[in-house]
């Protein structure tokens, strides 16, 4: 008897998915999926690294930039999982390409509605790409949220054409997140950032959530049976072992902007006050220095740049602590007020102690604080007092250790995890109108 085998969904995101990048976090949802039964358009310039999709479709903005100012080039770029390496690879295009991708980042207002001008055009929208669609024949296109334009434009054509779902996974509230500003552009900006996402999340489909949290609110405003699907870990859980209070190996891996930098830096200096000998390991993919040289004068930080994930792994492994954080600025609040990284499932798989500081209207920390496998510390004062207790209280790291192994199998069970996005996946295209019955179709 022949083994059943998943429907045919295209992944509509920014960055290609593989295990060894940030968008691991799909391994949560695809681990089980065919090869050949899984697709990607990407917008990141770089060549992609062999991931879980057998096809992938790369459109720069560099390409898109290059074919608005009249040159006659493809926008597209195809790659098969079958040729590319174990490593996201330089192009020989990819020069313009990442500086491009570099100003498109900048996540302002104006940033936002140039790049969304450009890929207004539809240079995007070639025979190369139809054909590639066409040969694939998506059954259900599965849309990693953005605060951009052109993704969940690609995303809403590609369902258009073939009359299938669309499964939002919703990680960050790009959507009801406002600020305070007086720039017509923000205004503008947003106004037409939600008339889009309105016609998506009105189409036929689903949600995964990355929380429960931000899963009632958008199920709840979008009518929206969406569920959760928590994060997994493939990091291995090492026996229990007491902090080591003479050399501790603390560890914090992962982004330091929006504000997690001074949370970082607090640590550091609270590190230094209980011994001048603490130091905090600091790993993370920043390249800008604004970010990372708040550290240069705190002796109790090192910035250890980036590392392999496979590093990162076995790093956390030796850690006695590895750190979560969060900014508690207002801004930095409203970005992080959902968010519910990898970060969260690795520490709790690792057997490390966990020392967790933020704003509790953060999505992570209030998570953590949730789980009782953490040491949490929600203000700046008692940074000190919580960081000592924890290292001298044996018997609650031990708690802690053992409340980690029961969330991370309860929440963070790649298995359970995959069973739920299959399910969320299957049912959208079994409850789909067909092309008659689609009142959204126009």
């Amino acid at each position: 008897m022949s083994t059943p085998t998943h429907p045919r969904v295209l992944i509509v995101g920014t960055v290609p998915y593989n295990t060894k990048s940030t968008s691991r976090a799909f391994d949560a949802y695809f681990h089980n999926w065919e090869k050949e039964n899984l697709a990607q358009i990407f917008s990141h310039p770089k060549k992609p690294a062999k991931g879980h999709c057998g096809t992938l479709f790369q459109i720069t903005d560099h390409r898109m930039l290059q074919r608005w100012l009249g040159k006659k080039i493809e926008t597209g770029v195809i790659y098969q999982d079958s040729e590319l390496g174990q490593e996201w690879e330089e192009t020989a295009s990819s020069t313009g390409s990442q500086s491009a991708y570099k100003l498109g980042r900048k996540h302002t207002p104006l940033t936002h509605l140039l790049r969304g001008l450009l890929w207004r055009k539809k240079f995007w929208c070639t025979p190369a790409l139809n054909r590639w669609l066409d040969e694939f024949q998506p059954q259900a296109v599965f849309l990693a949220f953005s605060d951009d334009y052109f993704i969940p434009q690609i995303a809403y054509y590609v369902a258009q054409r073939y009359q299938i779902p669309i499964i939002s996974c919703i990680g960050d509230d790009y959507y009801f997140n406002t600020e305070k500003s007086l720039s017509p552009f923000y205004h503008l900006y947003k106004s037409t950032y939600r008339h889009l996402i309105n016609r998506v999340l009105a189409w036929p489909g689903s949600a995964i959530y990355i929380s429960d949290k931000i899963r009632d609110k958008y199920n709840h405003e979008f009518g929206l049976n969406g569920e959760t699907v928590y994060l997994a870990s493939t990091i291995k859980r090492k026996s229990f072992k007491k902090i080591d209070t003479k050399h501790p190996v603390i560890t914090y891996f992962g982004n330091i902007r929006m504000g997690r930098n001074h949370s970082l830096n607090d640590i550091g200096y609270a590190l230094g006050k209980i011994n001048h000998n603490y130091v905090l390991e600091v790993y993370s993919n920043e390249q800008d220095a604004q970010f990372y040289s708040v550290f240069n004068q705190n002796p109790n930080i090192k910035f250890m740049g980036s590392v392999p994930y496979e590093h990162v792994q076995k790093r956390m492994g030796q850690s006695d602590i590895t750190v979560i954080v969060e900014g508690f600025s207002p801004e930095d609040i409203n970005l992080s007020r959902y968010s519910l990284s990898t970060k969260a499932a690795d520490a709790l798989a690792s057997g490390a102690n966990i020392f967790v500081y933020g704003s509790l209207e953060s999505g992570i920390i209030e998570y953590m604080q949730s789980t009782q496998a953490a040491a949490v510390c929600t203000q700046k004062k008692d940074l000190i007092p919580c960081i000592k207790n924890f290292f001298e209280d044996t018997s609650r790291q031990e708690r802690y250790y053992q409340q980690a192994i029961i969330m991370t199998e309860k929440h963070h069970n790649r298995k359970a995890s995959c069973t739920v996005s299959e399910q969320v996946i299957e049912r959208a295209i079994a409850l789909m109108p067909s092309k008659g019955e689609n009142k959204n179709e126009k």
